[in-house]
C-alpha cells in the first residue's frame, strides 16, 4: 500500500458547536444537538462532497459549565443507526468510552451498527479524562491516565475477539437440510485479563467490512503509543505545520516498531475553516464568532480540559498561574499543551483564555486559500486528510461547495464514491479473522 492518492475529508456533526457561545450565533439552529433533521442535512452536505464519515463526539458527564451541545444531544449509537437509513455511502463514527463501558455490549452495538449500515461504522476509541463520569457508573473513583490505557489495550483486544466468533462462511442458511450454520465456525472467545473476563461468542456474524474501524484521539505519549499500536485512523489536535509534521513522522515511526504498515494509518487534524468569497468576507466572519465569547465562558471552556478547573479565582490580567502537575490526570497533552503556550509567549490569563476559546486559525480566508494550506499540509505529510469542524454554522456547507471542487480540479480529491464501506473509502484492507481455518494445499 503506497501513499493514498486522495485527501480524506470526515464532517464532525456537532450540534450548536464546540464553544460556549456558538448557539448565539445569528444563523445557528439552538436545538441542533437533538434535531435529527439538523443531522440528516449536515450528513447530507457531507456525502454530497463525498466525505468519508461522519463523526460524532460524546461525553457521559455535564455540569452546569459544560457547553451547550454537551448539555442535550443524542447518544451516538442512536442518532448515526438513524442516520444510516438515510445515507448510502458515507462512514458512520462513533465515540464511545471503554473506562465505562463493557466489551461485550460494545462490540455487539458497533457490529449491528456496522450491518445496519452495510459496513460503514468506525468507533472512535476513548478513556475519558472528566473525573466526574465516575459518579455515573457507580464508581468512586476514576482510573489513572496509564491505567486507563492498560485497560484500553485489554478491552479492544476483547472487542476484535469477540468480532471475530463467527467466520465469514459460518452461516449456510440451508433451507432443504434443515443446517443453519456450522457449528465448527463458532468460536468461544475465553479470555480472562487484568480488567475483563467475556466467554463469548458474540451473538452477531461480522460485517461487510469484516470489523468496524478504528479511531483514536490521544496526543499524550500513551496515547500515541495506543494509537500506533491499534488505530487506522487518527483525529490529532494540531494546528501548527510544523508540529503536525512532527507528529505525523512520530506516529508512523511507532507504527512500524509495532510491525504495522505507516500507510494503514490516517492521521487527520481536526480543523473548523472559516470561508469568505473574499480574505476580508471571512475576517468578518471570524470576528462575528469572536464577539459572541465572553470572558466569563473563555474561563470556562478553559478549565474543562483540567477537569473543570475555576480559573476564575485568579486575576485576568496578571501572568497565565503555575499550575504545577494539575491536568495530569485529565486532558493530559492538552494541558500541557496550554501551560506551555502561557509560558512560552509570557501570555496573562484573560489572553490563554481567549485565544484558545475563538483561535485564530491559519484555516480562515478564500476558498482558494484554504485549498491551497490543505494541499500543502497532504504534500509535505502533516495530515492525510482532515476533520471537519463547524466553525460557524455554514462552516460545513461552505466547505463543500466552495473548497472541494478546488481540491477535485486539482486531482487531490476523489469525484465520486468508489466504494462502500469506510474501510474501502480509507484504503484498508477487511481484517482476516483470526479464527479462518486455512484450506489445506493439496
Amino acid at each position: 500500500m503506497g501513499k493514498r492518492k486522495h485527501l480524506t475529508f470526515g464532517a464532525m456533526i456537532h450540534g450548536v458547536g464546540y464553544g460556549w457561545d456558538d448557539w448565539r450565533h445569528p444563523d445557528a439552529v439552538t436545538d441542533a444537538g437533538v434535531n435529527f433533521k439538523f443531522y440528516k442535512e449536515q450528513a447530507h452536505i457531507a456525502e454530497s462532497g463525498k466525505f468519508d464519515f461522519a463523526f460524532i463526539a460524546d461525553s457521559v458527564y455535564i455540569t452546569e459549565k459544560s457547553t451547550p451541545h454537551y448539555l442535550n444531544r443524542f447518544e451516538p449509537f442512536t442518532i448515526l443507526s438513524a442516520l444510516a437509513a438515510v445515507t448510502s455511502h458515507i462512514g458512520l463514527v462513533a465515540t464511545v468510552t471503554v473506562s465505562y463501558s463493557e466489551p461485550f455490549t460494545l462490540a455487539r452495538q458497533l457490529a449491528s451498527l456496522d450491518h445496519v449500515s452495510g459496513g460503514r461504522a468506525g468507533w472512535n476509541v476513548v478513556t475519558t479524562f472528566l473525573e466526574g463520569t465516575a459518579g455515573n457508573y457507580s464508581k468512586q473513583d476514576h482510573l489513572a491516565h496509564d491505567v486507563r490505557y492498560r485497560l484500553a489495550d485489554e478491552f479492544l483486544d476483547v472487542t476484535r475477539g469477540l468480532w471475530d466468533s463467527w467466520e465469514d462462511d459460518a452461516f449456510i442458511r440451508d433451507k432443504q437440510s434443515g443446517v443453519f450454520f456450522d457449528p465448527e465456525k463458532l468460536h468461544k472467545l475465553n479470555h480472562k485479563g487484568e480488567f475483563f473476563s467475556v466467554k463469548g461468542p458474540l451473538n452477531i456474524a461480522r460485517s461487510k467490512q469484516g470489523q468496524p474501524v478504528i479511531f483514536q484521539a490521544g496526543q499524550s505519549e500513551d496515547g500515541r503509543n495506543f494509537a500506533a499500536k491499534h488505530a487506522e485512523a487518527i483525529f490529532a489536535g494540531h494546528d501548527n505545520l510544523e508540529e503536525s509534521k512532527q507528529y505525523y513522522r512520530d506516529v508512523k515511526r511507532r507504527a512500524a516498531g509495532f510491525g504495522r504498515s505507516p500507510e494503514s494509518i490516517s492521521i487527520l487534524p481536526g480543523i473548523s475553516p472559516i470561508i469568505g468569497l473574499t480574505e476580508e468576507e471571512a475576517e468578518r466572519k471570524y470576528q462575528e464568532k469572536v464577539n459572541l465569547v465572553s470572558i466569563e465562558n473563555a474561563l470556562t471552556a478553559l478549565g474543562r480540559p483540567f477537569n473543570y478547573f475555576d480559573f476564575s479565582k485568579f486575576p485576568l490580567d496578571e501572568p497565565f498561574p503555575d499550575l504545577g502537575e494539575l491536568g495530569s490526570n485529565a486532558m493530559q497533552s492538552g494541558t500541557e499543551r496550554i501551560k506551555r503556550l502561557a509560558k512560552e509567549e509570557n501570555l496573562t490569563l484573560r489572553q490563554v483564555a481567549l485565544r484558545l476559546a475563538t483561535p485564530r486559525s491559519i484555516f480562515v480566508g478564500t476558498p482558494e486559500k484554504i485549498a491551497d494550506t490543505i494541499q500543502q499540509w497532504f504534500e509535505e505529510e502533516a495530515a492525510d486528510g482532515f476533520i471537519i469542524s463547524p466553525g460557524i454554522p455554514s462552516t460545513l456547507k461552505d466547505f463543500v461547495e466552495l473548497v472541494v471542487p478546488i481540491l477535485q480540479e486539482r486531482g487531490l480529491y476523489r469525484q465520486d464514491y468508489e466504494h462502500d464501506t469506510l474501510r474501502g473509502h480509507l484504503g484498508l484492507e477487511v481484517p482476516v479473522n483470526r479464527n479462518r481455518k486455512e484450506k489445506a494445499v493439496l
